[in-house]
C-alpha cells in the first residue's frame, strides 16, 4: 500500500544536451533581463571572460571571487558589484562555490539566476543556500534561491580533473542518499533518489577507466540533476549537519568531506532505516555504507578525513558543534557516538553496516 505523502516539484527550468551553452542569452532574454552579471571562481576567470563575451550586450561584466563556502563577507563584495554594474540578473558559471554565491545574491535581491553547472554538485536545482559567517556554516531555504534555469551541457565538464569529479559525483550521491531516508520522503523522491545513485554507479567507473568518455560524462551530469532535485524537495539530515560542521569551523574542501564522509553517516542510519537505504545496498553490495566505502575505494576517491589536514582534537569540537543544533536524524545521536562516527571516518575505517 501506498503511504499518503506530500511532493512539490521543482520550480527550475532544466535544459540538458551538448552545446546547450550556446542558449545562455537567449534565457537571459526569455527571464525579461539584458544585464547579466557573469560569476565565477577565480580559476574559472577566463571561462567566465569567455562566456561574457559570448553573451555581448546582455553581459555587463564578471565577478570572478566566488569561494567554498560561500563566505557571506564575498557575498557582500558581489553585491556591491551588482549594484555598480546595474546587474539585472546572475550567470553563475561552475560547481557549487559559484551557484553558491549567485544564490546568496539571489536569496538577498530576488535577481533571477541561470546557472551553468562545470562539476556534478547537484546544488543548482535546490532551494538551499549554506553560507559562512563566524566560522560557522547554516543553510537557509527559500523559493528565490531556486535558480530559474540551469543549463547542463556535459562539454563543459569533458575537461574537469578525474580526482574532482569523483569527489563532486559522490557529493550528490550523498543528496540521494539521505533522501532515502528523509523525514519527508515519499515515492517520487524516492524513486530519483535510486535513479541518480545507479547513473553515478554507472559512469563514475567509466570516468576513471576513461575521463574523456563523452558518454559517461553526461550521464554524471544526469546523476547530479537527480541527486540535487531530491534534496531540493525533502529534508537534510546527519550526513549534511556534519559536513556542514566540517566545511564551514574547520575550512575541510567541500566535495572531498561529502565523499568521505558519506559511507559512515548511511552506515551509522542503517540500522535505523535498513527498509529505505535497501536500494544502496542492491545497487552496491554487502551493506549500505560498507558497500558505498568499497566503492569509493575501487574509484580511488579519498577515505580519511585525516588526510584532509584534521587532527584528532579537532574532533571533539566538531562533534560538540554537531550536536548543538542537530538536524533530524532517523536514529538519535549524541557527542559519543558522533564522535565514535568522525573517529572512523578521520582513520578512514570501513564501517559495518
Amino acid at each position: 500500500m501506498t503511504p499518503a505523502f506530500t511532493y512539490r516539484g521543482s520550480a527550475a527550468r532544466i535544459v540538458f544536451g551538448a552545446g546547450k551553452r550556446a542558449e545562455t542569452g537567449a534565457w537571459v532574454e526569455k527571464l525579461g533581463c539584458s544585464n547579466a552579471l557573469v560569476l565565477s571562481t577565480s580559476h574559472q576567470e577566463d571561462d567566465a571572460a569567455r562566456l561574457s563575451d559570448q553573451l555581448g550586450d546582455l553581459s555587463v561584466g564578471v565577478f570572478a571571487k566566488a569561494t567554498m563556502h560561500t563566505p557571506v563577507d564575498v557575498t557582500d563584495e558581489a553585491m556591491e558589484a551588482i549594484k555598480l554594474a546595474g546587474a539585472d540578473c546572475v550567470v553563475s558559471l561552475g560547481g557549487g562555490s559559484t551557484t553558491g554565491l549567485g544564490k546568496a545574491i539571489a536569496y538577498r535581491t530576488d535577481l533571477p539566476q541561470v546557472v551553468i553547472p562545470t562539476t556534478y554538485a547537484g546544488s543548482e536545482v535546490t532551494p538551499i543556500l549554506g553560507q559562512t559567517e563566524g566560522g560557522r556554516k547554516t543553510t537557509v531555504r527559500g523559493d528565490s534561491i531556486l535558480p530559474e534555469v540551469v543549463i547542463y551541457d556535459p562539454e563543459l565538464t569533458m575537461g574537469l580533473p578525474l580526482g574532482m569529479s569523483l569527489t563532486s559525483g559522490l557529493n550528490a550521491m550523498a543528496h540521494a542518499a539521505e533522501a532515502l531516508y528523509a523525514q519527508d520522503r515519499n515515492p517520487v523522491s524516492s524513486l530519483m533518489a535510486a535513479e541518480g545513485l545507479a547513473a553515478f554507479k554507472r559512469s563514475l567507473p567509466a570516468l576513471v577507466a576513461d575521463s574523456s568518455n563523452a558518454d559517461a560524462r553526461a550521464d554524471a551530469l544526469y546523476g547530479a540533476w537527480l541527486c540535487g532535485t531530491v534534496l531540493g524537495t525533502v529534508g537534510m539530515a546527519l550526513h549534511h549537519k556534519i559536513c556542514h560542521t566540517l566545511g564551514g569551523s574547520f575550512d575541510t574542501p567541500h566535495a572531498e568531506t561529502h565523499a568521505i564522509m558519506l559511507p559512515h553517516t548511511v552506515g551509522f542510519n542503517a540500522s535505523a532505516t535498513p527498509a529505505e537505504l535497501q536500494p544502496i545496498a542492491d545497487l552496491f553490495g554487502a551493506t549500505p555504507g560498507a558497500g558505498l566505502f568499497d566503492f569509493s575505494k575501487e574509484i580511488g576517491a579519498p577515505q580519511a578525513l585525516k588526510d584532509l589536514g584534521l587532527t584528532e582534537a579537532d574532533l571533539d569540537r566538531a562533534s560538540e558543534i554537531a550536536t548543538e543544533n542537530p538536524y533530524w536524524n532517523p536514529r538519535s545521536i549524541d557527542r559519543v557516538s558522533i564522535r565514535n562516527l568522525l573517529q572512523d571516518a578521520w582513520e578512514g575505517s570501513r564501517p559495518a553496516l
